[in-house]
C-alpha cells in the first residue's frame, strides 16, 4: 500500500545530504534498518520506485528519511532536492534483510550508513551500544553523515576513514583486508556492511578470509 505523505520539516545535515521528516500514518509499522520504495508527488515520478532507508524509530510519531541529494543525476534525488515543507513522498510498505542480529560492527560508506542510523539510535535508547563499532568510510570530512550525533553515543567506538584527504584522527585509504584486521581483531561478531555493491562483495569476502561467519554477516541481498 502507497502512502502519500506531506513534508513537515526540512534539515541540511551536510552539503548534499537532507533529512526529511513526515507525519506518520496510523499503523505504519517498521522495523529499525528497513526501507521503503520511494516516489514523488509529481508527474512522472510517483512511481520512481526509489528505495530509502528510514531512519526514525518505530515509536516515533514521525516517520524521516536522511537522504542524499543528486543534483547532477537528473533523477529522483535531483526532483527531492528541489522539494519544499508541504511537498510529498509516495512511500511504499517497508521491507530490507538489514536487521539487527547481536554485538558487533557496522561498517559503512557515505549513504550507505543510512539503514543503520535507526539501529544504532534504538540501541542507544536502551542502553546496549557498548561493544558496537561504525568503520564509517566517505570522501571527506564534509561527507560524514551525522557526525555529532555517532560521536555523543556512549559506548560506540567510531571510525572513520576519509578516502581523498589525509589527516589526523581518521584513518585514510579506503577499507580493506588488511585495515579490518588492524581494526577489528576479534571476527567472532555479527558485521552490518552496506555502500555501494562493489564495496559490500569485497569487506564481505575480506571478512570471510579473515574467518568471520558467512551467516555473521548482516546486509542487503
Amino acid at each position: 500500500m502507497a502512502h502519500r505523505l506531506a513534508i513537515s520539516k526540512i534539515e541540511d545535515i551536510t552539503h548534499d545530504v537532507r533529512q526529511f521528516t513526515f507525519e506518520k500514518p496510523a499503523g505504519f509499522a517498521f522495523t529499525p534498518g528497513q526501507a521503503a520504495e520511494v516516489g514523488v508527488d509529481r508527474d512522472g515520478w510517483r512511481d520512481a520506485g526509489h528505495p530509502f532507508t528510514f531512519t526514525s524509530l518505530p515509536e516515533w510519531d514521525e516517520l524521516q528519511f536522511t537522504i542524499k541529494i543528486y543534483p547532477e543525476h537528473d533523477g529522483l534525488t535531483e526532483q527531492i532536492g528541489t522539494l519544499g515543507v508541504g511537498d510529498s513522498f509516495i512511500v511504499g510498505d517497508p521491507w530490507g534483510t538489514i536487521e539487527y542480529k547481536g554485538r558487533g560492527t557496522f561498517i559503512a560508506a557515505g549513504a550507505g550508513v543510512t539503514p543503520f542510523i535507526a539501529i544504532l539510535r534504538m540501541l542507544r535508547d536502551r542502553g546496549e551500544l557498548s561493544g558496537h563499532r561504525l568503520i564509517f568510510a566517505n570522501k571527506t570530512e564534509a561527507d560524514i553523515i551525522l557526525r555529532d550525533e555517532f560521536d555523543a553515543m556512549p559506548g560506540l567506538e567510531v571510525v572513520y576513514v576519509l578516502s581523498q584527504q589525509d589527516r589526523g584522527g581518521f584513518e585514510h585509504g579506503r577499507i580493506d583486508k588488511a585495515m579490518l584486521e588492524r581494526l577489528i581483531g576479534n571476527t567472532n561478531q555479527h558485521f552490518y556492511v552496506c555502500g555501494p555493491d562493489g564495496m559490500v562483495e569485497s569487506i564481505n569476502d575480506a571478512l570471510k578470509q579473515m574467518g568471520a561467519d558467512p551467516d555473521g554477516l548482516v546486509f542487503e541481498e
